[in-house]
């Protein structure tokens, strides 16, 4: 015999997900599980190739993760991984405001906040949302829509590819919040930036551009998202020329003052149109098809790896801490984040916080009142 159609071979395929579709849904907040089509270079779909799209909606609360959402995001890379039509996962968020803002702080001060245990047996799902991006056997990439700070920031550098709107901002939160960017940022940051940098983007709580991110080589591609007529502008509040200023470099800095206000103006009254951003995502998904499947996912783990390897040895202990930490710092910082409309103010009194904590004063009611806001 010349072939092999005399040996028996089951028919079909198997159904490889975990999950089905319980932890998708349209309705915010939740996660969207989506597959588009691949299309060629003449915008014409390529029959049978897909993205899968996994798209946080929660867009009033800036796309911050509840506890099912996190479900979600594991459930969807965790098909993508396991369905074959899917060339890469593309994760995104509704609107034009935020990617994510990371954990939901109302969740977060409303619950999790002194109770400890409760927080620990979430940070097993925040671990194993990082996990399912890290170790989905498709490239991931991080289509940032608007602000990606905290833990979006954490679980956006977790992905392999990252295209941002100029108009995105990206930072931590943590240090001025009550946590620390223990989800992924002080395992990835020493790998992707000098290590000064790397530790002033950790603890600062400074933004950064789109731009900024860019030239130090922490996204891939930034893109213009207004457009007038047929002209695309560039975010008018970022300084996107290169020029020197008292001997440093300022290209991607943001504008101040006047100037500033300005710029802010123009940006709420203009239209967003994500159409050349997606052009640019579109390209990268047409150059993992064009390669070897297993050629191209094997390339993709060699780089992973390094990220995976500081991940996997803290993310246990960092668990640990977090969880700990709800009945201290967190439990004030999440506390004055969700009662801002109330006080008028988004984090605790530092200054008479470090007084107390100078003096000795134990950490119970009397002290917590002293620093948190007051109603107005």
């Amino acid at each position: 015999m010349s072939d092999l159609s005399w040996l028996p071979r089951e028919s079909g395929s198997k159904n490889h997900f975990l999950w089905g579709e319980e932890h998708f849904s349209s309705t915010a907040p939740g996660v969207i599980y989506e597959k588009k089509p691949v299309v060629d270079r003449q915008g014409n779909a390529i029959e049978g190739v897909y993205s899968a799209w996994i798209t946080l909606n929660n867009p009033k609360q800036y796309n911050s993760y509840t506890t099912e959402m996190v479900k979600g995001v594991i459930a969807g890379f965790q098909q993508a991984s396991a369905d074959s039509s899917v060339v890469a996962a593309v994760f995104t968020a509704m609107g034009d405001r935020a990617f994510c803002t990371g954990g939901n702080t109302k969740e977060y001060a409303e619950y999790y906040a002194g109770r400890p245990n409760e927080y620990g047996l979430y940070m097993d799902l925040f671990n194993a949302m990082v996990d399912s991006i890290l170790g989905c056997k498709k490239p991931t990439i991080c289509r940032v829509n608007g602000m990606r700070i905290a833990g979006g920031q954490e679980i956006g550098m977790a992905c392999d590819i990252t295209i941002s709107s100029d108009l995105a901002i990206f930072g931590q939160a943590g240090p001025k919040h009550g946590s620390a960017p223990d989800g992924g940022s002080t395992d990835f940051l020493p790998w992707m930036l000098p290590m000064e940098l790397a530790m002033w983007n950790c603890v600062s709580c400074e933004m950064w551009s789109a731009y900024r991110m860019k030239q130090l080589g922490l996204i891939s591609k930034c893109v213009p998202v207004i457009k007038d007529g047929e002209k695309w502008v560039r975010n008018p509040g970022v300084i996107t020329d290169t020029y020197l200023d008292d001997g440093e470099i300022v290209y991607g800095e943001f504008k101040r003052g006047a100037a500033a206000k300005e710029a802010r103006d123009f940006v709420m009254s203009a239209t967003t149109d994500f159409e050349k951003l997606d052009l640019e995502l579109n390209n990268i998904l047409l150059t993992f098809t064009n390669l070897f499947p297993g050629c191209l996912i094997k390339s993709v783990e060699g780089i992973r790896l390094k990220k995976k390897y500081f991940w996997d040895q803290a993310k246990v202990i960092n668990r640990h801490w977090l969880g700990a930490n709800m009945n201290y710092e967190a439990y004030l910082g999440f506390n004055a984040f969700n009662t801002k409309k109330i006080t008028g103010q988004d984090t605790i009194d530092f200054i008479e916080y470090r007084q107390r904590q100078a003096e000795g004063a134990a950490f119970d009611t009397e002290f917590m009142a002293a620093v948190l806001g007051k109603p107005q």
